[in-house]
């Protein structure tokens, strides 16, 4: 019997069901929780920043060295119940390097937090770091926003809203965009979603107030939903007034894709700092 498009529940399952079809995770986590303690000793940083009122409602924050920087913000996955920003600090050096700020948040979780209190928590951050962002060499005029796998997802939410016009660019990086085939998924028994909430927190079913480019970035080893996702966005998107690029990464899979933004001559990095308005001698 199948539950969603030709799947049956096992195989739907199979499909989200990331750590099984990469066995290896660990081995990712295991690096990158050595290579981010290593960025937290030699570059400054300020660590757990509240920008609300729950104990995950925090960030740190990598400043640029120059004054009126641009911003990127980074939002961790994890399925909106895992993982901690603090895992993906590796990443700072290759946008400190530019002269660019970056932040990394925590929101909160499921299951203590439904989709709908995950996706306000993201907002109350860049709202926060708008406001408050010109106190650590930033410019709140100049801010990007970029997420993995849910995070990829909460970062296309922040578009959604009136107050967040001034965001001029989103990398989602193996993202999801309609929600209805995780909640049909085993992840539900975590998220605890109706349908109507899916929908109401699905990106592709409704347009973005705010029209900034986009990135979307998948990895070739990834799976067919994973794919599908990013697919059907972009082409929801490509001709809605808006410049959207959809990137698929050859020999990464939903971990690795990520060492992509570490590596200085990557295409997906060059298309980065191309979004970010940079020059691509870098």
């Amino acid at each position: 019997m199948t539950v969603y498009k030709h799947y049956t529940q096992e195989q739907l399952n199979c499909q989200y069901n990331i750590r099984k079809l990469v066995t290896d995770y660990g081995v990712y986590f295991g690096k990158w929780e050595k290579q981010s303690e290593q960025v937290k000793k030699n570059y400054k940083n300020c660590e757990n920043i509240f920008y609300g009122n729950h104990p995950l409602e925090c960030l740190d924050i990598f400043p640029a060295e120059k004054s009126h920087a641009k911003t990127i913000v980074f939002i961790h996955g994890g399925y909106w119940h895992l993982l901690d920003k603090e895992l993906f600090h590796f990443l700072a050096p290759s946008f400190l390097a530019r002269n660019i700020n970056i932040v990394f948040i925590n929101y909160l979780l499921a299951p203590e937090a439904t989709m709908d209190m995950i996706v306000s928590s993201c907002h109350r951050a860049i709202q926060w770091l708008h406001d408050n962002i010109i106190s650590y060499n930033g410019n709140p005029m100049e801010m990007y926003v970029m997420g993995h796998s849910a995070g990829g997802h909460l970062a296309m939410m922040l578009l959604t809203a009136e107050h967040t016009k001034y965001l001029k660019g989103v990398v989602s990086l193996s993202g999801l965009f309609r929600l209805e085939p995780v909640m049909l998924s085993f992840l539900n028994g975590i998220l605890l979603m109706d349908i109507e909430t899916a929908e109401k927190n699905s990106p592709v079913l409704f347009k973005s107030l705010n029209k900034c480019p986009i990135i979307l970035a998948i990895g070739l080893n990834e799976t067919d939903e994973f794919k599908d996702q990013s697919l059907e966005f972009y082409e929801s998107s490509k001709n809605a007034d808006r410049v959207i690029e959809l990137l698929t990464v050859r020999d990464r899979n939903h971990y690795s894709i990520l060492d992509e933004i570490t590596e200085r001559d990557s295409q997906l990095l060059s298309a980065i700092f191309r979004l970010m308005v940079l020059d691509k001698d870098f």
